[in-house]
């Protein structure tokens, strides 16, 4: 098969896969509350990840220990809880995805005061009208049947990832990025089977529909999705993966119309092509070399991309870190296992 057409293949693959998380979020919750389906999530998870751990036998520092830690409960706990309860209180599994996919514009905003970083005309444009596009898709979702204070739990979720951002920009743990994932795995595991644990709901329903959500939830989005968005990164590079998560929404959302029947009115699909015509404003870059374009086709340097199995797309290229320039792209937070 082409190169080429294989890396198209593979794109479109992890496009599908990623999105279905938050169609399996929408399915699961349908018979269990947020808590329970992130529980069993992750406990079904958990054993893959032990026994590669086991395999691997590299030892953590306690530094690194505790900072995926922290960068497990904000970028996964938070970050999900928050997107599956919204999809709990009837938010649009589209709406979701929206919301979340416009993180890397917050990060660049919030990377100006917390890590004194420049941020250009282009990018601050992309982010007002980013902002004015998603509003105009929750305006138009408001008469959908979810309360109005349910469209807050997706921004919170994506703000909890924007933390776990910019705490790894800042703090750069070197473990690897299996070891990474295994940790913020495990803390999701403790921290949703608590929360289910104290609300009484820690023992999964019977119904078949439950467990294909965990499925799907798993083996699609967990593994599935994640795996194909390193192959990608390896492939073609971290803008090209950057620019493949904002096909995310409208995917989900044709998911999610062949599921169960979802729709969105004109005024919300007039704020998802606003998104995307803000995005691409933000998110374009200078035409580069060949040499340069050769460059940014690298795979990341793993002891950088040890963010976790959401958190960074780190900048490839062999320049020390502190000497890179930054984009809207370099902010991208693959959401943790995806929704």
């Amino acid at each position: 098969m082409h190169p080429r057409r294989s890396d198209h293949l593979l794109g479109a693959a992890f496009v599908v896969m990623w999105s279905s998380g938050f169609v399996g979020a929408a399915l699961g919750t349908r018979d269990a509350p947020a808590s329970t389906l992130l529980a069993w999530r992750f406990i079904i998870a958990m054993p893959p990840l032990v026994a590669w751990l086991g395999w691997r036998r590299r030892r953590i520092s306690p530094r690194d220990l505790a900072l995926h830690l922290l960068i497990g409960i904000l970028g996964q706990g938070g970050y999900l809880y928050g997107v599956f309860l919204a999809a709990e209180h009837g938010v649009a599994e589209g709406t979701i995805s929206l919301i979340t996919a416009l993180q890397p514009l917050v990060a660049v905003m919030l990377a100006v005061p917390v890590l004194g970083e420049p941020i250009g005309r282009r990018q601050l444009g992309g982010f007002l009208g980013g902002l004015a596009g998603v509003a105009l898709v929750v305006g138009g979702d408001l008469d959908g049947g979810a309360p109005g204070w349910a469209y807050a739990l997706p921004f919170a979720s994506m703000l909890s990832l924007v933390a776990a951002t910019l705490i790894e920009r800042r703090a750069r743990p070197a473990a690897a990025l299996p070891e990474a994932l295994a940790v913020q795995a495990g803390v999701s595991t403790m921290l949703f089977s608590g929360i289910a644990g104290v609300n009484g709901s820690l023992a999964p329903p019977l119904e078949p529909r439950f467990w294909t959500a965990i499925g799907i939830l798993v083996l699609l989005a967990m593994f599935g999705g994640y795996g194909l968005y390193w192959v990608n990164v390896q492939r073609t590079g971290v803008a090209h993966i950057s620019a493949l998560l904002y096909l995310t929404p409208p995917t989900t959302m044709l998911l999610g119309y062949a599921m169960f029947g979802s729709t969105l009115p004109p005024l919300s699909l007039l704020g998802i092509l606003i998104c995307a015509v803000a995005v691409t404003v933000a998110l374009r870059t200078p035409a580069r070399s060949g040499a340069q374009a050769d460059l940014a086709r690298k795979p990341p340097d793993p002891r950088e991309a040890a963010s976790g199995e959401s958190l960074i797309a780190a900048p490839s290229a062999a320049t020390p870190p502190d000497r890179r320039p930054r984009s809207a792209a370099s902010y991208r937070c693959a959401p943790p296992n995806q929704g």
